[in-house]
């Protein structure tokens, strides 16, 4: 049995589409075949005109997320993508924030190691 729109991948513009993917997206969300999104596209634009499809189609591709170029391992490679794709500065400051916990973390393992406590803590453990 489908279930209509509970695909884990979610809504995002394929990369593969014709114009901007968003027909794709579509598809590929409700797991349908694109000809079906298309048709109904092509439908109610001749019963409401062209500038109406245009504006929905444009604003559609403006809200959704492009495609990701390569498949998430876990649900933190998703998350990180999803912020990303909605705010490249505050991903960023994110990675920026982790990049100084790290250096932090090997400055004070560094510390340890040269420090002389250290040299005194091997040569008794050692001894005989």
């Amino acid at each position: 049995m489908r279930t209509f729109g509970n695909n884990k991948k979610g809504l995002y513009r394929s990369r593969n589409g014709v114009i901007l993917g968003v027909c794709r997206g579509v598809a590929d969300y409700f797991d349908i075949k694109v000809f079906w999104v298309r048709a109904i596209m092509v439908i109610i634009f001749l019963l409401s005109g062209f500038w109406p499809v245009i504006g929905i189609y444009l604003v559609a591709a403006l809200l959704m997320k492009p495609e990701a170029a390569q498949s998430f391992a876990n649900d933190d490679e998703r998350d990180f993508y999803d912020s990303y794709a909605h705010s490249p500065q505050s991903a960023a400051q994110r990675l920026k924030k982790k990049f100084n916990d790290l250096d932090r973390r090997i400055r004070r393992m560094e510390d340890s190691v040269t420090g002389r406590e250290y040299e005194w803590d091997r040569k008794f453990n050692s001894a005989p």
